[in-house]
C-alpha cells in the first residue's frame, strides 16, 4: 500500500505546486496593479530588461524617463495613439477581439507578421510585467494582466501609465523622454503633426530613432493626422 501511495502523493506535488506557484504569482500581479492605482510605477520588466542589455554595452548607461500627469501631455499625442494603435481603446474591456481576428487574417494572407492587433491595456500589461519575447504561454499571461489592469484602473489612468512607460527610442521612455528626444519641447507642447511621428515610431521605436526621415514615417504620419479628429479619448 505505501509503494502505491508514494507515487500518488508525488503525482499530486508535481500537479499541485506548479498550481499553487502560479495562483501565487497572479496574486502578485493582482496586488501590484491595484498599489499603482494610486502610485506611479518606478521603472517596468521591459525597461529592467533593456537598461542591462544598455549596460552590457555601457555599464554607465541609464535610461531617459520623466513621469508626468496625464494633463501634462499634449491631448494630440493622445488622439494620435489612439489612432495609430488602438482606435477601440475607449470600448472594448481591454482586448479587442475583433483587431486580434483582423489582423490574424492579415498575417495569414502575408505569410509573415505585419500586423499586431494588441491594445494599449495589453501593450501596457506585456510592459509593466512581461518579456519581449514571444510564445503561447506568454501571451496567455498577457491576456490574464490585461483584464487585472481593466478591473482595477479607470481607462485614463491605464492610459496615462502607458504614455509615461512606453519605449520611444534607444534608452528613451514615455511621453516628455520623448519630446524633449526628438523635439527639445515637453510633452505638452507637442503640436498635431510631432505628436502623430511619435505615435507612428511606437512599433518600432529603436528603428525609427536611426531613421527619423523615413518615406514610411512621413507617410504613415500623415495617415494619423487624418485621423486624429475622430480618435475617443478615455
Amino acid at each position: 500500500m505505501k509503494a502505491l501511495k508514494s507515487p500518488r502523493k508525488l503525482l499530486l506535488w508535481i500537479i499541485l505546486l506548479p498550481l499553487a506557484l502560479f495562483l501565487l504569482l497572479q496574486l502578485y500581479f493582482f496586488v501590484q496593479i491595484w498599489w499603482w492605482v494610486d502610485h506611479n510605477p518606478s521603472s517596468t520588466s521591459f525597461m529592467r530588461h533593456q537598461l542591462a542589455a544598455l549596460q552590457e554595452k555601457n555599464p554607465n548607461a541609464v535610461l531617459q524617463q520623466k513621469w508626468v500627469p496625464y494633463d501634462r501631455i499634449s491631448t494630440n499625442l493622445k488622439r494620435a495613439i489612439i489612432a495609430s494603435e488602438d482606435a477601440n481603446f475607449s470600448e472594448h474591456e481591454g482586448v479587442d477581439w475583433e483587431a486580434l481576428q483582423k489582423a490574424y487574417e492579415k498575417n495569414s494572407r502575408k505569410g509573415k507578421v505585419v500586423a499586431g492587433g494588441s491594445t494599449i491595456t495589453q501593450q501596457l500589461a506585456k510592459n509593466l510585467f512581461l518579456s519581449g519575447q514571444r510564445s503561447y504561454l506568454r501571451k496567455g499571461q498577457e491576456f490574464i494582466i490585461t483584464y487585472m489592469l481593466e478591473f482595477w484602473m479607470e481607462k485614463e489612468r491605464i492610459f496615462e501609465i502607458y504614455l509615461n512607460v512606453v519605449e520611444w527610442g534607444n534608452g528613451v521612455y514615455g511621453a516628455e523622454a520623448a519630446s524633449e528626444h526628438y523635439y527639445g519641447i515637453p510633452a505638452a507642447s507637442l503640436n498635431p503633426a510631432q505628436a502623430a511621428k511619435l505615435a507612428v515610431m511606437l512599433p518600432e521605436p529603436r528603428v525609427f530613432d536611426k531613421n527619423r526621415s523615413s518615406a514610411y514615417l512621413e507617410r504613415r504620419t500623415g495617415v494619423i493626422l487624418r485621423r486624429m479628429g475622430a480618435a475617443d479619448l478615455p
